[in-house]
């Protein structure tokens, strides 16, 4: 997988004489400057605001497409990963709190351990073949759908800074712009696209993040069309290009930016400390708890079945595996601390433990399952 494989690159080349080679290279400036216009940033910032915007425009396109014609798109297949993903949420950004209440700095990450990376997740449950029944990883990935949106949510309502209102007033501009031709039926991709990197612009400038702007492209590019095969209908089309781009180099890239960890040093009390401790315990405890619970509570009340096939055991080991944050717990990181290094250790500290241990501790609860038919 090139995401393991980028974030194994990473933990290696910081633990490296090439660490200080490598820190310098995601420092560089690139750019251009047009008037009040400044996109002069380092490469670590094109990575996290630019090539993350691509990511976010795909799980955009994802979520419209599961939401108009996918399991979003079934009441009765919903509500259980629904309520699941929202306790996923709830609960390990509770325990995270708890752990790290006095310190207010730190409250500032308590959305980092309530991400679930659905790559890493379904991963793993590829590696378990038929001891997992299709339902169960249906689940996880209606569960992880609703997850990035809850995300989507968490991240342009608590990490946005001072708004720029003439930014906001050019996006707002954009954003209609979009619509029109949406409204006009426009099938091009070319003009959403134009449109979609000026409202990028203006996003990044206005103080809200950047990666928005791909969500909101996602929401106005065509999807439903009567007798159209899929190779033809834009946003099938954007999602199938975009797609192994972002398996096998936007995923790589921020994993490779942002999951390098310097171990010399390291002791069981920098991870006890109560911010990684924060994180590792809301992912690796918090969220099973959370899981177990939205999705119980409906299962006890007779409101939703298990998923077809499946066990209480089967559901507890794909709970544990939402505590794999890895990708969105480091996005949500590098929001929430920005510009503070010591932390963003810690941040890495906390997501890499938690999320190893989630995938194995859900590993072996599934592995221990028989072969489904």
């Amino acid at each position: 997988m090139p995401l393991l494989g980028a974030a194994v690159a990473a933990l290696v080349l910081a633990n490296s004489p090439f660490a200080e080679a490598v820190d310098s290279l995601f420092r560089i400036r690139f750019g251009l400057s047009l008037g009040p216009i400044d996109l002069n940033k380092p490469v670590l910032l094109w990575i996290n605001d630019g090539l993350m915007a691509l990511f976010f425009l795909l799980v955009g396109l994802e979520i419209k497409r599961e939401v108009v014609e996918g399991a979003l798109s079934q009441p009765s297949q919903v509500a259980l990963p629904v309520m699941g993903a929202l306790g996923g949420m709830a609960v390990p950004a509770a325990v995270y709190v708890a752990i790290t209440w006095s310190d207010p700095t730190a409250l500032r990450g308590w959305a980092i351990p309530a991400a679930t990376d659905i790559a890493f997740s379904l991963g793993v449950l590829a590696a378990l073949g038929r001891r997992v029944p299709l339902a169960l990883k249906v689940f996880l990935t209606t569960l992880a759908i609703v997850d990035d949106l809850g995300a989507i949510v968490v991240i342009a309502i608590f990490y946005t800074s001072d708004l720029s209102p003439v930014a906001l007033g050019l996006a707002a501009v954009f954003i209609a712009g979009l619509a029109i031709l949406n409204f006009a039926g426009v099938r091009r991709l070319l003009p959403y696209l134009l449109l979609g990197v000026l409202l990028w612009v203006s996003v990044l400038k206005s103080g809200v993040h950047a990666t928005l702007a791909g969500v909101v492209l996602a929401l106005f590019i065509p999807l439903k069309s009567a007798g159209e095969a899929d190779e033809a209908r834009p946003a099938i089309r954007l999602e199938h290009v975009i797609k192994p781009w972002s398996a096998w180099l936007i995923m790589p890239v921020f994993a490779f930016a942002n999951a390098g960890l310097p171990l010399g040093g390291l002791s069981l009390a920098s991870l006890l400390a109560p911010l990684p401790l924060g994180i590792m315990a809301g992912l690796l405890v918090g969220k099973q708890i959370g899981i177990m619970l939205g999705a119980g509570l409906l299962i006890a009340l007779g409101l939703a079945a298990l998923p077809s096939g499946a066990t209480w055991r089967g559901l507890y080991g794909v709970a544990i595996l939402g505590g794999i944050g890895f990708t969105m717990s480091l996005f949500i990181g590098t929001l929430a601390f920005p510009d503070d290094a010591a932390r963003e250790a810690q941040v890495r500290l906390g997501v890499l433990a938690g999320s190893i241990l989630s995938a194995l501790a859900g590993w072996a609860v599934l592995r221990s399952q028989r072969k489904s038919a």
